[in-house]
């Protein structure tokens, strides 16, 4: 509905635009009776812009320019700002950034499968240590005569078979370790009592 003071502003536009045609109707009268020609183009403007600034007022001539597209966009219905739209997952341009993102599922399983290889092949190649009590067997065995624990060691150090890491009496140790073996495996041991403190290669070596 309209307010009451723009049909008020209208009426007096209509009034003045009558009484302006009537005065021009009356001057040209004056000259040529016969003369109803209706007003030029630019009076016709001049009347319109007239009627307008009564009515909206002095703003109508001169209209804020339009707002950008860009601003156009963000801005909906009601002033309210629309929020920026993520790119959807399906989009060319999304699927290109994924595809150089990603790393293909062969790469990722062999990255996540592969084991370094180099500590066990390392333990691999890493020989066995011989313990003393083998390497006592193996050199009574060469042996043509009974041998001592003490004499067993001098030579397995000679030989390069075992070297004590450092005890005070390893050959008390090597005493002890012949004497569990015999009792434990009787005639199947790699060792057979000769005499006291004296030993001689089994038939089991």
């Amino acid at each position: 509905m309209a307010r009451k003071g723009t049909i008020l502003n209208m009426g007096k536009v209509q009034r003045e635009m009558s009484d302006a045609w009537k005065a021009r109707k009356d001057a040209k009268a004056a000259t040529t009776p016969d003369d109803t020609t209706p007003p030029t183009r630019d009076e016709a403007d001049r009347l319109a812009e007239r009627a307008a600034v009564a009515v909206f007022g002095p703003a109508v001539l001169n209209p804020a320019p339009d707002a950008s597209p860009a601003m156009k966009r963000a801005v909906g219905p009601g002033g309210k700002r629309i929020p920026k739209r993520k790119p959807d997952a399906t989009s060319p341009s999304a699927a290109r950034k994924n595809a150089k993102g990603a790393k293909p599922a062969t790469e990722r399983k062999v990255s996540q499968g592969a084991k370094p290889k180099s500590s066990m092949s390392s333990r691999e190649k890493k020989p066995k240590r011989v313990s003393a009590l083998d390497a006592a067997a193996q050199v009574l065995a060469a042996s043509e005569v009974p041998m001592r624990a003490k004499e067993m060691i001098a030579a397995m150090e000679a030989k390069g078979l075992w070297r004590s890491p450092g005890g005070k009496t390893p050959e008390a140790t090597l005493y002890a370790a012949i004497i569990r073996e015999i009792a434990a495996k009787g005639t199947a041991a790699r060792f057979k009592k000769h005499e006291r403190g004296v030993f001689v290669a089994g038939k089991a070596s």
